[in-house]
């Protein structure tokens, strides 16, 4: 039972992304498929993972730390602060306009490419090939840079009434 905890909560990521993506398209409400993915996945995938990250970079740094391939650093609760704060922000998104979610969305991709390059860099560089460097993270991490515009834009042109801006 420990391992299968363990296994849990080391892949809240993933299990979040999967679950946006399952999600979404059963829950009919009206509304197109491509705003339905884009409130799941910035509520689940990018809100509460985020959330996730941040929680363990400032409460188990040298759990996150570990995991990335990292020493603990004091960065740490600069960058878990900030996954923290974008976490809540986008959680609260998922009930706000178009408009509010698109904020949320460029900075959650302007950061996740910093972040990407940071983690591409560590492996080219420093050899650092651990699963939390160069990994399904930051496959899932290039994914929504890519998924999360696209969703956005298709979102813009399904819902142009005024209550979307």
């Amino acid at each position: 039972m420990a391992k299968l905890i363990q296994l849990l909560l080391s892949n809240i990521p993933a299990i979040m992304f999967g679950l946006a993506i399952l999600i979404a398209p059963v829950r009919h409400d009206g509304r197109s498929l491509a705003v339905r993915l884009l409130d799941w996945l910035i509520l689940l995938s990018v809100g509460v993972a985020s959330f996730w990250a941040g929680a363990f970079h400032v409460f188990f740094p040298a759990i996150a730390a570990e995991s990335i391939g990292w020493q603990v650093s004091p960065f740490q609760f600069e960058i878990g602060v900030a996954d923290m704060a974008i976490g809540i922000v986008a959680i609260v998104s998922f009930w706000r306009s178009l408009a509010f979610k698109s904020a949320v969305v460029c900075y959650v991709v302007l950061f996740f490419i910093g972040v990407a390059i940071g983690h591409v860099r560590d492996a080219l560089e420093a050899g650092n090939f651990a699963a939390n460097n160069f990994g399904l993270l930051l496959v899932l991490t290039v994914a929504q840079i890519v998924i999360l515009p696209f969703l956005l834009w298709s979102a813009w042109r399904a819902d142009n009434s005024p209550a979307a801006r």
